[in-house]
């Protein structure tokens, strides 16, 4: 069985491929520096062995190295830098709901979320990292190779160098596969975005103490375990460039029909619903339509809110906490901080609607409106939501198709798994995330969203404030159905 080399080995072939089948290539390929999946396992359980980090609640007001400013109630950092909880007044006209406040995460920081990859044996694989955070549930997941604020990779923390972001921050002579910035979840982060980026290397790479190298294959097997590929991993697989030409040769095991449909649908020569062209078109129309007034308030003067008991909770105790944590840690560039995280109340569904048209599978989008994004609404999973926050709601404002995908029969479900959100500022936030096919003549009438193939998808990955988070999220899985 092969085993970690703590140095990369040189790379011979040419960077000439196309990346579509590069990465074809690296999805079929089960094994590689990690020939098999059980050696990942018990590495990983020597670097939770190794790691160790101790989250502790503590009241906002007593948090060290962050104030409560004496007029506003805004929250934020000493340093004036990494981020601040304030507060949002929003007025969406013809919304479900028309008008509401809230506290919010203002971050207006672009990090950097990275995967540098390189080849063994012309096999393309992904430089991971076994990343504690202070809000994963179950602490050590695998992240991307960089995932740094600029706050954190500019030191301000006072910390160790960000490993590996050398090649980032400088990528003359190295092959960008992707590098776009992409929002962050819109209704917790106000115009957060992060630079999405995939960097091929031929030179040796030191192979560091909590990274190993995976190929895509053996990634997407990874991405059906629950709470194992953090939130950022995610995003960053999938901007990777699937979509490409004569994709169904290079996969000559198809074992299912759906599977056949599914590469398909990553094929730019396949046909499609609606032209891109048309689905342009109807973004850029929603957008020019649909108003999204958002406003930043004081957080004092948000109403439907309190603080109490150390925390700020809404009135109805549904939506999320704002709550404060001191953290001690090892393996991290700082050892101990304390700081404000995001606690969501309960566990969200986030699902796409499939079905297979002519033989090409495509999701039903829809153009969600959220106050935090930068360009009043991007493409979302079909359905994207907490099914308790529409208790206290009126029945209208229940999301469509929520109720197929709660019906659904396990025979319909191609995908089912739960995954952590960002550890970094939310705290035990997870969803289930579920891909569900549907019979060729269900035909829903809802100006709201449409059919696309994953070559759409892909596609709109290039361009920035198309794809939100949670269609990034699961776009990733499905990545992982096509092997």
């Amino acid at each position: 069985m092969t085993t970690y080399s703590r140095t990369a080995l040189p790379v011979g072939t040419a960077l000439t491929d196309e990346p579509a089948e590069l990465i074809a290539r690296s999805v079929l390929a089960r094994s590689g520096r990690i020939a098999e999946l059980e050696h990942f396992h018990r590495w990983m359980a020597d670097e939770k062995r190794r790691s160790h980090m101790d989250v502790r609640a503590v009241p906002l007001q007593s948090l060290s190295g962050w104030r409560v400013d004496g007029q506003t109630g805004n929250i934020g950092h000493d340093s004036g830098k990494f981020f601040s909880i304030e507060g949002l007044d929003v007025v969406v006209p013809g919304g479900p709901v028309t008008w509401w406040q809230q506290p919010i995460i203002n971050q207006p920081e672009v990090g950097i979320l990275g995967i540098l990859v390189t080849r063994f044996a012309g096999v393309l694989h992904c430089l991971m990292q076994a990343k504690i955070e202070p809000g994963n549930c179950n602490g050590l997941q695998l992240s991307p190779t960089v995932q740094a604020t600029r706050s954190n990779y500019t030191r301000v923390h006072q910390g160790s160098a960000v490993p590996y972001l050398e090649y980032f921050r400088d990528t003359e002579g190295h092959r960008v596969l992707a590098d776009v910035r992409q929002s962050e979840q819109g209704s917790w982060f106000h115009r957060k975005r992060n630079r999405n980026m995939v960097v091929e290397v031929t030179e040796e790479v030191e192979l560091l103490e909590g990274f190993c190298w995976l190929t895509l294959g053996q990634l997407h097997q990874l991405l059906a375990v629950d709470d194992l590929v953090n939130m950022d991993a995610r995003t960053v697989l999938s901007c990777m460039p699937f979509a490409g030409r004569d994709l169904l040769p290079l996969f000559q095991d198809v074992r299912t029909e759906f599977t056949a449909a599914l590469i398909r649908s990553y094929s730019v020569e396949s046909a499609t619903r609606h032209s891109m062209a048309e689905v342009l078109s109807w973004i850029t129309e929603v957008r020019s339509q649909q108003l999204c007034q958002v406003e930043l308030i004081p957080l004092r003067e948000v109403s439907d809110w309190r603080q109490e008991d150390g925390r700020i909770r809404h009135d109805s105790g549904l939506y999320f906490n704002v709550i404060g944590v001191s953290v001690t840690a090892a393996g991290r560039e700082v050892r101990a901080w304390s700081q404000p995280m995001i606690e969501p109340c309960d566990e969200g569904v986030v699902a796409f609607l499939a079905k297979r048209i002519d033989g090409v599978l495509h999701l039903l989008a829809q153009a969600k409106t959220e106050p935090g994004y930068v360009d009043v609404i991007e493409l979302a999973p079909t359905v994207q939501c907490s099914v308790s926050n529409y208790d206290a709601l009126p029945p209208q404002a229940r999301p469509p198709f929520l109720d197929t995908v709660l019906a659904a029969d396990y025979q319909q479900i191609r995908f089912d798994a739960v995954h952590s959100e960002e550890g970094g500022r939310f705290f035990h936030a997870r969803n289930r995330y579920l891909v569900v096919e549907v019979a060729e003549d269900f035909e829903p009438e809802h100006p709201g969203y449409r059919w696309l193939t994953l070559a759409q998808l892909v596609d709109l990955l290039r361009h920035s404030n198309y794809i939100n988070m949670q269609a990034r999220s699961l776009i990733a899985c499905l990545h992982g159905l096509s092997g």
